[in-house]
């Protein structure tokens, strides 16, 4: 068994999928895998699919119908998480390989030795850098942060990170119910989040390697989301708890 679960959510990323689930599980500590697949036409699901029978009880996978939104997939994720119960660690990790799977090893020290609750890959901190990016998305990506922390003080650098691993007991104390952004403002909300509980938040200094095969599923909408959502977030935060209450 693994006590550390990666949830990568997919969407036709046929080209990368199965070199990432052969890379996960070529790293040298044990980590077990969820793909939440939001209905592919490109076949990614049954990629993922063929691989389980080379690992078994080790590659999982659910399906959903339609894409969704990155944020109620991970949702979905953590919820399977949670009903797993040797799980104490649980990533989000891009398909794409902009988030270098070597790099798990590191966010998983940073919660399972140094003390932190919540461990974010990080563009933004030093060591940290961007690479395949052009210049105007760097600086809108840096200047989103800073925004961010800004409206919502929040100390963390990369807010808008997807590369994080939370101890379990982060995600158990959340109602995930109350976390209401799909996008990109998901991940920020979610740190937001964390840190409003009193969780300990370490940034661990990664490359970002833009996607080389597949296709990007930024957009315009998922940038006023995040520009917008993070205002309401913060007006809400003075009336809002998100511990989860017990019945």
């Amino acid at each position: 068994m693994s006590d550390s679960l990666i949830i990568i959510p997919t969407y036709n990323e046929k080209e990368n999928i199965e070199r990432m689930i052969h890379k996960v599980f070529s790293l040298p500590q044990s980590f077990h895998l969820l793909i939440v697949d939001d209905g592919s036409p490109d076949g990614t699901a049954n990629i993922v699919k063929n691989l389980m029978q080379q690992y078994p009880d080790s590659l999982f996978i659910e399906e959903r119908k339609g894409k969704l939104g990155l944020g109620t997939a991970y949702i979905h994720g953590f919820k399977w998480a949670l009903g797993h119960e040797p799980y104490q660690y649980i990533f989000e990790m891009d398909a794409d390989f902009s988030h270098n799977p070597d790099d798990l090893l590191r966010l998983y020290a940073a919660c399972h030795s140094e003390g932190a609750d919540l461990s974010v890959g990080s563009r933004y901190v030093a060591g940290g850098k961007v690479e395949n990016w052009p210049l105007d998305r760097i600086l809108m990506s840096k200047y989103a942060s800073v925004y961010v922390r800004m409206v919502t003080w929040l100390p963390v650098s990369d807010t808008t990170a997807g590369f994080v691993c939370y101890k379990r007991s982060v995600l158990a104390a959340l109602d995930l119910s109350k976390i209401q952004f799909v996008g990109y403002a998901f991940q920020i909300e979610m740190k937001f989040a964390a840190w409003q509980l009193g969780f300990k938040i370490k940034e661990v200094p990664i490359t970002f390697i833009d996607r080389v095969a597949g296709v990007s599923k930024m957009s315009t909408r998922i940038f006023k989301e995040a520009f917008w959502g993070v205002l309401k977030m913060r007006w809400d935060s003075f009336f809002k708890n998100y511990a989860k209450t017990s019945n």
